[in-house]
């Protein structure tokens, strides 16, 4: 058996599938681990879903912004935006199962033998892996729940961006959201800043990327996997992170980790054809 862990797929099926086919993968036998982002901007959005969900319990994934961008429009909270390429999966019969399902995904996946923590994002440098746990578990629940769509009208927003124990309703669940989703760059106090997209040695002081700072999870032995940042093109994380996306639908490849060896695999994009 192998744990293999793979970066933001965006919709890019045929690169997905050859990716597996690389390393012979055994959905009987092997665990498949996917960065979120399963969606939007590359051709097959609905054929990934129907894939992935597929595959049962061999797969272990996180969502990411833009697959919370999906459940958005799909519960009419927010536009479809053509550049995203999901008109298909909307209008397709099975719509309906493969939102239901995707919305009962996790945002944070945590194997406590393997000592992995995955999120699309990464983890606030503010939590410990109780409070990650915590958070988590909360977005989950409301987003399973007969009241999601309340809480996707409000999880757009950059504030509150500084965590406390004391945050509690939708602000909680909104900066919860942020991290695990959205982040990239902290001040050196933790605080997360939502605006900056630059690459790490163009970021303005006193901006950090978030795994440049001391982190409570990693202290405690955890390793801690993310998608979400392309432009790091997997490279730049200090020991014990992994940063998997590396810009599939934009050209780029698909990266996968054999978490046993540390092998990496990687499929050029179709469009370099």
């Amino acid at each position: 058996m192998s744990t293999y862990l793979i970066g933001d797929v965006h919709g890019c099926l045929v690169e997905l599938k050859a990716l597996l086919a690389q390393v012979n993968f055994d959905p009987l036998q092997d665990c498949l681990w996917l960065t979120g982002d399963l969606v939007a901007r590359g051709p097959d959005s609905l054929d990934v879903l129907r894939f992935v969900k597929g595959l049962g319990d061999s797969v272990r994934i996180v969502l990411g912004n833009h697959d919370l961008h999906l459940l958005a429009v799909f519960a009419g909270i927010s536009f479809n935006k053509p550049k995203d390429k999901i008109s298909p999966l909307l209008e397709a019969e099975d719509a309906d199962e493969l939102i239901n399902w995707l919305r009962r995904q996790p945002v944070l996946q945590i194997d406590e033998e393997l000592k992995i923590v995955m999120a699309h994002a990464g983890i606030s440098p503010q939590w410990d892996i109780d409070t990650a746990k915590l958070c988590a578990r909360e977005v989950e629940a409301v987003l399973s729940s007969d009241s999601y769509p309340l809480f996707l009208d409000a999880m757009y927003g950059d504030m509150p961006n500084n965590w406390s124990p004391e945050l509690s309703g939708l602000p909680r669940l909104r900066f919860s959201t942020n991290v695990l989703t959205r982040m990239r760059y902290c001040f050196p106090n933790g605080q997360l800043d939502m605006i900056c997209k630059d690459s790490p040695d163009s970021a303005p002081r006193p901006l950090k990327p978030w795994f440049d700072l001391p982190s409570q999870v990693i202290n405690a032995g955890y390793s801690i996997i993310f998608g979400h940042w392309a432009s790091l093109e997997g490279k730049g994380t200090p020991e014990g992170v992994y940063g998997l996306d590396t810009g599939c639908c934009w050209g780029g490849d698909l990266t996968m980790l054999r978490w046993e060896d540390k092998a990496v695999f990687s499929q050029p994009s179709s469009k370099k054809k």
